[in-house]
């Protein structure tokens, strides 16, 4: 590992530290960068700190994080990634399964559970949309109003509506592809009747057309409620065809190239199905994206490889006075250089884990006690099958078709939220294949030759696997904290995690369960899922076991509300007790409902940047034109 990046797109530490900014931001990731890009086109002058290294720009970057995935033993989540030990980052294989009153703190995550979750984020430029799937769903405006319509969880002070301006131009900064008459259920509307997507649907895979056949049409009972199912394409933040209707005709130009040999940032997507953790082609939208428009704006400067460590509050006034930062020149080895940047305004763009982390490392949990509480996820119940034929697995994105029919209904106020999606990646997340299909196949089967290729052919082209996503409500118990026996290399204060799986959760567990078992017999497949006592999120509920994964969707920590009382941040994203600081990102969110997150914390930070701006321009204009 080495400096590179410095002297290509990142400011030097003493520079920064002696620049008058407008604005420090707090990582780079979607929420970061585009507040960044939104504040520096007005003028403003912005510093984004970065805990990872800044080397992930150019293709020779890129390149190198694919190649470390294709060698990696496990492939995880952050396997393409370097986890350096001056920014650690979580791991998937660090989970183990938890006993009673047993804490694990093996990996960078302390978990004290009861239920340990496997769920990761990236420290590296980009944030965890390095390694995210793409889908971009918006939330249903049921998920605004939880506790008026189902007395569950809260309510936003916001509603779905007051966003869904901001989700508009959350698709066209992500580059969404998808066809709007997919997306037509739950409520969902899209402004004025002639709007599409930026780009055209991703096609649905031959997989999604065979389970299409024999699901569509039928109908599920759940409550006093008739569902009728249909597989529809979903969403995501790729490159794919762009869309000549978009913005009435003028049609949408993707951020970043849609061929190859224009291979800068961005190609079109060719297929491949390890989006997660990282496309061989950069079809996927990633933060870098939009962080590159943010810094060409000539307003925005870069500070990586430096980690934030201290929230400083002027104890009269409440207003943050400066964020204490410890800049490391090796990656691994001790040692770093602590300086305090100041700004007229602060935004922690972290994730809901490290913004927490941070506030209550400064000693700031806030007058209600919220700062950290109210942890949410979604947890993920795996099912897999084999079908009658070979149906085109290991064929296009991981996902480009699910089943979206069930996720709100009056169900709800006993039972959480589920959505469904369909795998084109055959059993890797259930079980590790196709390498432990492999070694099944050698070890087990003693195949080898032509047998050995046509077995492994037999048995991979015919898997399916259906995720089914479902909602963990905001529970005050479920928390991230802090504790002076858990640092890291640079002293700073670890995350500790304290969850439970809710009963509300758990009976949607079931119930998903009992469905895809009705699935897979609808469409003739054989039902191979069973979960292991001894796998991490094990789980039971009247007396039968599952495992329930996390998701990588990290919300609340900081709530956004209508009172000080019961939230950490207004509905700007604004906190109430430190005029100058904005928490941003998922940790705002009151409800997490059955959409990744991505898409929704982007529409809020996009509102939030126009709030930061207006703020702060006029004595930007006027500075402008006295100089």
């Amino acid at each position: 590992m080495t400096r590179k990046a410095r002297d290509r797109f990142s400011i030097d530490a003493d520079e920064a530290a002696s620049t008058a900014f407008d604005a420090v931001i707090v990582g780079s990731g979607v929420s970061g960068a585009l507040i960044a890009k939104s504040l520096g086109s007005k003028g403003l002058k912005v510093l984004v700190i970065e805990a990872g290294s800044g080397d992930d720009i150019t293709v020779a970057d890129y390149e190198e994080n694919v190649f470390r995935f294709y060698g990696a033993v496990g492939k995880d989540n952050n396997s393409a990634y370097y986890n350096p030990k001056n920014a650690p980052m979580p791991r998937d294989y660090e989970t183990v399964r938890l006993r009673d009153g047993e804490i694990n703190d093996r990996g960078y995550l302390v978990q004290k559970g009861p239920f340990e979750i496997d769920s990761t984020y990236t420290r590296v430029l980009g944030g965890t949309t390095r390694h995210w799937e793409g889908k971009a769903l918006r939330m249903l405006p049921d998920d605004f109003r939880m506790h008026s319509l189902f007395g569950r969880g809260r309510d936003w002070p916001i509603s779905y509506d007051d966003l869904e301006p901001y989700y508009r131009q959350a698709e066209a900064e992500l580059g969404v592809s998808g066809d709007v008459e997919d997306q037509l259920y739950g409520g969902l509307t899209f402004g004025g009747g002639d709007y599409v997507l930026p780009m055209h649907k991703m096609p649905a895979s031959y997989l999604d057309q065979v389970l299409a056949r024999d699901i569509d049409g039928m109908t599920v009972e759940v409550a006093d409620q008739t569902f009728n199912l249909k597989v529809r394409t979903t969403p995501q933040a790729r490159n794919g065809i762009p869309n000549k209707a978009y913005a009435g005709g003028a049609g949408f130009e993707p951020t970043g190239a849609v061929s190859v040999d224009q291979a800068e940032m961005g190609g079109r997507c060719q297929g491949n199905t390890n989006c997660v953790p990282i496309c061989p082609v950069q079809a996927k939208y990633d933060a870098r994206r939009t962080l590159m428009q943010a810094i060409a704006t000539g307003n925005v400067s870069l500070l990586a490889w430096s980690v934030a460590s201290k929230v400083h509050v002027d104890a009269a006034t409440g207003a943050v006075s400066g964020i204490e930062v410890k800049t490391y020149q090796d990656p691994d080895l001790p040692g770093f250089e602590t300086r305090l940047f100041k700004a007229r305004t602060y935004v922690l763009a972290a994730n809901a884990v490290e913004n927490a982390r941070l506030m209550l490392a400064s000693g700031l949990p806030g007058q209600n006690g919220m700062m950290g509480r109210n942890l949410m996820d979604h947890g993920y119940l795996l099912t897999w099958a084999l079908m009658p034929e070979p149906i085109g697995v290991m064929r296009g994105p991981v996902c480009t078709s699910g089943i979206e029919d069930l996720r709100t209904g009056n169900y709800r106020r006993d039972m959480a939220a589920v959505r469904f999606s369909i795998h084109n990646d055959g059993w890797g997340w259930a079980t590790g294949g196709p390498y432990t299909d492999l070694y099944d196949a050698v070890d087990n089967q003693n195949l080898f030759g032509a047998d050995l290729r046509q077995g492994l052919i037999d048995t991979v082209a015919r898997q399916v696997l259906i995720d089914c996503m479902i909602e963990i409500p905001a529970d005050p118990g479920n928390r991230v904290t802090v504790d002076p026996r858990y640092t890291d290399q640079l002293g700073n204060l670890r995350p500790v995690i304290s969850f439970e799986v809710p009963q509300y959760t758990l009976e949607t567990v079931a119930f998903s369960r009992r469905l895809t078992r009705q699935l897979y017999q609808r469409v003739g497949a054989r039902d191979h899922s069973h979960y292991d006592p001894m796998s991490p999120g094990w789980v039971t509920h009247n007396g039968e076991g599952y495992v329930v994964r996390g998701g990588n969707h990290w919300a609340g920590t900081h709530l956004m509300g209508a009172s000080a009382k019961d939230s950490v941040i207004n509905d700007r994203q604004q906190s109430w007790e430190h005029p100058n600081l904005y928490l941003t990102g998922a940790g705002s969110m009151p409800t997490i409902g059955t959409a990744n997150t991505t898409l929704t914390l982007a529409a809020i930070c996009l509102r939030t940047a126009q709030d930061i701006a207006a703020r702060l321009a006029p004595t930007a204009a006027a500075s402008a034109a006295g100089a």
